[in-house]
């Protein structure tokens, strides 16, 4: 079944170009005034369009905000070059780098909007949350695969917990997680689940040193 955001409506199919210009204008205004400044009328006015040309794409500015929202956040692609701390990192990386550039007063006031809402509040899981944490799901499980994190490590709690390193300071500290933190939580995180953290560590310089030196590096599993 197709959400709000999708529905077109019958007879000749829409202008894609409009589309993204309601969307871009849509995040214009939300990176310069937030999300409470955000109206039809001015999107409208922004994108060269009208207000009944909007609707008839998205019905209302919640939806519409979303929608411009995940044009901006596609899911990471989750690396794999056999290392987990170098898979872990450049997940993290490429999702905070969109993920930032998104006031966290505008997140809040849409999980606010969106919370009575269980149409609403699963658009906004959909759009904000799921991404980075499919991504980082399937790191896991090939760390788990490889050996690298216990098997007994639950995922799901992992998922959970660095799925609230990214939206937490976000959505009630008013601002977004520095690389710092990051990589110290994701420490204290793997430190717990792995079977050698060391041994991780290790690899990932490893990697780092044969890239440098332009020699293959060959891992040896416990």
């Amino acid at each position: 079944m197709s959400t709000p955001s999708q529905r077109a409506t019958t007879g000749r199919p829409r202008d894609a170009q409009l589309d993204r210009a309601i969307l871009a204008s849509a995040l214009a205004i939300l990176d310069e005034s937030g999300y409470q400044e955000l109206s039809l009328e001015a999107v409208a006015r922004r994108a060269g369009t009208s207000r009944p040309a909007i609707y008839r794409r998205w019905p209302g500015r919640v939806h519409l905000a979303l929608a411009a929202i995940g044009s901006r956040l596609e899911a990471p692609r989750s690396p794999d070059t056999g290392c987990t701390l170098c898979d872990l990192d450049e997940s993290f990386t490429l999702f905070l780098a969109a993920y930032r550039l998104i006031r966290p007063d505008v997140l809040s006031a849409l999980l606010a909007e969106c919370a009575t809402s269980p149409e609403l509040r699963t658009t906004y899981l959909e759009t904000l949350i799921e991404p980075a944490r499919r991504a980082v799901a399937h790191t896991i499980d090939r760390a788990v695969a490889r050996g690298d994190l216990r098997i007994d490590a639950d995922r799901e709690v992992l998922l959970d917990m660095v799925g609230a390193l990214v939206h937490y300071l976000a959505l009630f500290g008013n601002r977004h997680i520095t690389d710092t933190e990051a990589e110290q939580a994701i420490e204290m995180l793997l430190r717990g689940a792995a079977r050698d953290y060391d041994a991780l560590v290790a690899h990932s310089r490893a990697l780092e040193e044969a890239a440098a030196s332009g020699t293959p590096h060959h891992r040896h599993h416990p």
